[in-house]
């Protein structure tokens, strides 16, 4: 699946991380940019995700975690994502075209 069919991206994290931060200073410019919602999920707060995901945080999706595709984790690959809101632009210029 691709960005375009979910929407958001969501980072997982938890406190006193500096990977996290550094992932959540780098990325919230971005999503901003291309207006995009960013969601951010301690880990810690959700035993499930803790389980899944322990010490691999931060993660970044391009959805929610349970369905969504993993674009990076510990630090930000920036052309992944970039590559992923690139096919949100182009799929949402198309249901642009297709409904004006």
């Amino acid at each position: 699946m691709k960005l375009a069919e979910r929407q958001v991206l969501t980072l997982l994290t938890r406190a006193y991380c500096h990977l996290c931060d550094e992932m959540l200073a780098a990325v919230r410019p971005i999503a901003a940019s291309h207006a995009v919602p960013l969601e951010i999920v301690d880990v810690d707060a959700d035993p499930g995700l803790e389980a899944a995901y322990g010490e691999l945080v931060p993660v970044l999706f391009a959805g929610a975690p349970a369905a969504g595709q993993e674009l990076c984790r510990y630090r930000l690959d920036r052309a992944r994502v970039l590559a992923a809101l690139a096919g949100l632009r182009t799929k949402n210029a198309g249901r642009s075209r297709a409904t004006g």
